[in-house]
């Protein structure tokens, strides 16, 4: 089985048009879980008003802790599926590419497959430049502790008793990332190209300000990592993390942890 988690706050509008996009999937995930952090604009109904057309749930986060990755780690403890897989609600990310983020790990070839922005034929159209810069930095300052071009990505797939063991210590930053420095740099990954888009509808929870003190935020809970980090052991036997799944059993023998 399959369960889908999409955290979400004041996403009415993208609701609909992103299930009906998921629904042509094949494979169609099992279960939708959308775990909401207080939206006020009436997404909790619009979830529960396509409950009928498609398997979807809604957790509600009235008092919301650990961000992103919390809402995260919640709709994997409800989940059902042995695979799960992760993305936003806002339709940056494309829902087609599902399919081809589950083919390494139903394939054996990975522990976790990421939808990267930063490998061959991954872009990011519709970005400010300031965006683009500051993302680009903090994935390649995230480089040396992952060996992942785009760690930062919240569009990924794992089995979810793997989540559910790695997440526990995230700090509520970047899901993605902190489960990919909790799992060493032997864990095997994949990194398949999209294309992620600025959101078309709603209102965008991205601005400067707020991307400044992410970043610092970033950089201080990276050097916390780096410094715990040190000295342990690695759980998994890494692929490397490329562009093309078709080159992910080379093994990449990288000297970063």
């Amino acid at each position: 089985m399959i369960s889908l988690v999409i955290p979400t706050l004041n996403e009415v509008e993208n609701i609909a048009p992103l299930l009906a996009r998921i629904a042509q999937c094949q494979p169609a995930p099992d279960q939708i879980i959308f775990v909401d952090d207080g939206s006020a604009d009436g997404t909790r109904a619009a979830v529960r008003a396509l409950a009928g057309s498609a398997p979807v749930a809604v957790i509600e986060r009235d008092a919301p802790s650990l961000g992103l990755a919390g809402a995260v780690i919640a709709g994997a403890r409800a989940a059902t599926g042995e695979l799960l897989v992760v993305m936003d609600a806002d339709l940056s990310h494309p829902p087609e590419k599902i399919s081809e983020l589950l083919e390494p790990l139903r394939e054996g070839r990975a522990d976790m497959v990421i939808g990267s922005r930063y490998v061959k034929g991954g872009s990011t159209p519709g970005w400010p430049l300031w965006r683009r810069i500051m993302s680009r930095v903090a994935a390649a300052v995230a480089y040396p502790l992952t060996g992942v071009h785009d760690s930062m990505g919240g569009f990924f797939a794992l089995p979810t008793k793997l989540l559910l063991e790695l997440a526990p210590a995230a700090t509520g930053f970047k899901i993605a990332f902190e489960v990919l420095v909790q799992g060493g740099r032997n864990l095997r990954v994949v990194e398949i190209p999209i294309a992620f888009r600025d959101r078309s509808r709603g209102v965008s929870k991205m601005s400067f300000g707020i991307a400044s003190l992410f970043a610092l935020r970033w950089l201080v809970a990276m050097a916390r990592k780096l410094f715990r980090g040190q000295g342990t052991e690695a759980r998994f036997t890494r692929q490397s993390s490329i562009a093309s799944p078709a080159k992910s059993s080379k093994v990449a023998n990288s000297a970063f942890p």
